[in-house]
């Protein structure tokens, strides 16, 4: 008899078990809490702010910037936006971030998107695209890894110089 009482409270256990899911996971408030990052990453840049930059990465983020070497950590990233930043202020230019696709999961999200550089007058200088990795650090998200190329080819290369002729 205690074979039988064992395989049914066994069998009630496993349906028990299985009918319990866990709750469906609600990515809006996340979703929109990574938006507002890319907003204030646009406000602060276009302020020449580098340390609100900055401060929206995780300590361990690393930016890929078009032309440059990877950036690894909070400093090199404060180091390049307070020049970059600086230098786009200097020349009137102002940033402008739009998100176009987005994946949000309880810790980790990505954003892809497109920006454009306007000058003063409101003609657009440089376009592109981006794609962030963001993960939440202590309950806040944070800037992971961050690429964007720009819409525009690279420059040419200068040509060596001539050597001079033998005498």
């Amino acid at each position: 008899m205690n074979i039988l009482k064992t395989v049914a409270i066994a069998a009630v256990s496993v349906i028990a078990l299985a009918a319990c899911k866990p709750a469906a996971y609600d990515s809006t408030a996340d979703a929109a809490e990574v938006a507002a990052l890319n907003q204030s990453w646009a406000a602060a840049y276009n302020a020449g702010d580098a340390d609100g930059v900055a401060n929206l990465y995780a300590d361990d983020g690393v930016v890929m910037p078009p032309g440059a070497s990877a950036l690894v950590g909070r400093d090199a990233i404060r180091d390049f936006i307070a020049t970059d930043s600086a230098n786009s202020k200097a020349a009137g230019l102002t940033m402008n971030i739009a998100s176009t696709d987005m994946g949000v999961t309880p810790d980790l999200a990505w954003d892809r998107g497109s920006f454009t550089v306007t000058d003063a007058a409101g003609a657009t200088v440089d376009s592109g695209n981006y794609v962030s990795v963001i993960k939440k650090v202590d309950g806040k998200w944070m800037l992971f890894r961050d690429i964007w190329n720009s819409d525009k080819a690279p420059a040419p290369a200068a040509e060596p110089a001539a050597e001079p002729a033998a005498s």
